[in-house]
């Protein structure tokens, strides 16, 4: 079937005889979730691919197993995510899982899979929590939680402390260090997202650069370091490559603390807890809302 939005086309393919209506309810909701970045979708035309798996009985399944166990993407003349899913998953299930969000926000750069894997993951793992808390899956503490417990999994990820962030990346899949990996990535965009944001006054964030990038790019086949000079171009800044250089070369995840206490963010006993009475909090409060 195929989903119209303005002109864009999602071509939606669900493979499950019993399952179409609360697949393709799932499908219309992180298809819309998507577009709360830049206002539409990254491309004219698209493709999802939905196949079920595993049990048929949705009694069987618990908030602690993995509704969506397996997901890809593909990039090429009409980018296609592919999902297996569990069969007898509710439309509800689906929604409160984390992998839709993170495999469509793939989508929003035109990379195409020339390494540099921690921004590419990093870029997903970020907008993944975006996207639910804009798409009213998640609050605004919930969204900021996830973000904590995450950069707590990578500094916990210590095993190749001391090698730079290029080079775990690249051996990522023979070696490991998948946290580190991922959530220095997501410490990169938060880091461009709040300076960005900070220095323009709200006028410029990482939601308007992609946007940007996307009117020019959206077509293209870009690396890593094309799409960081583009960036810089359209921002008018050097953020975006100084600190893919700082962020490429670190060796060990950066800290995340003092970034969260000039946002109002209180840590306390591993809770995250929102201050509305400090000056970062207005700034805060962006993030989780569409531009």
């Amino acid at each position: 079937m195929e989903i119209d939005r303005n002109g864009q086309v999602l071509e939606l393919q669900i493979y499950a005889a019993d399952a179409q209506a609360s697949i393709r309810r799932w499908a219309d909701h992180v298809a819309d979730a998507l577009t709360l970045v830049y206002g539409h979708w990254p491309r004219d035309r698209w493709r999802m691919r939905v196949y079920t798996i595993g049990t048929a009985d949705a009694r069987e399944l618990d908030s602690s197993r993995d509704v969506i166990p397996w997901a890809q993407v593909n990039r090429g003349t009409v980018d296609t995510v592919t999902f297996y899913v569990l069969a007898g998953a509710s439309t509800e299930q689906l929604n409160a899982n984390w992998t839709g969000y993170h495999e469509l926000a793939h989508l929003l750069i035109p990379y195409r899979g020339w390494g540099d894997m921690w921004f590419s993951e990093g870029l997903a793992s970020y907008y993944q929590n975006l996207l639910q808390v804009r798409a009213g899956q998640l609050s605004e503490q919930q969204m900021w939680q996830k973000l904590y417990e995450g950069f707590e999994r990578g500094l916990a990820d210590t095993a190749f402390d001391g090698i730079p962030l290029s080079r775990v990346s690249r051996n990522l899949r023979q070696n490991g260090g998948y946290m580190r990996v991922y959530w220095s990535g997501v410490r990169y965009f938060l880091d461009i997202d709040h300076r960005l944001r900070q220095e323009s006054g709200g006028a410029q964030s990482l939601d308007t650069s992609l946007t940007d990038l996307n009117a020019c790019c959206a077509d293209k086949s870009m690396s890593v370091p094309q799409m960081v000079e583009r960036l810089d171009a359209l921002t008018s800044t050097t953020v975006f490559s100084a600190e893919y250089q700082r962020y490429r070369s670190s060796t060990t995840l950066p800290d995340y603390r003092a970034l969260f206490a000039s946002l109002g963010l209180i840590i306390l006993d591993g809770k995250i807890e929102l201050a509305d009475n400090t000056p970062g909090a207005r700034l805060r409060s962006g993030f989780a809302i569409a531009p």
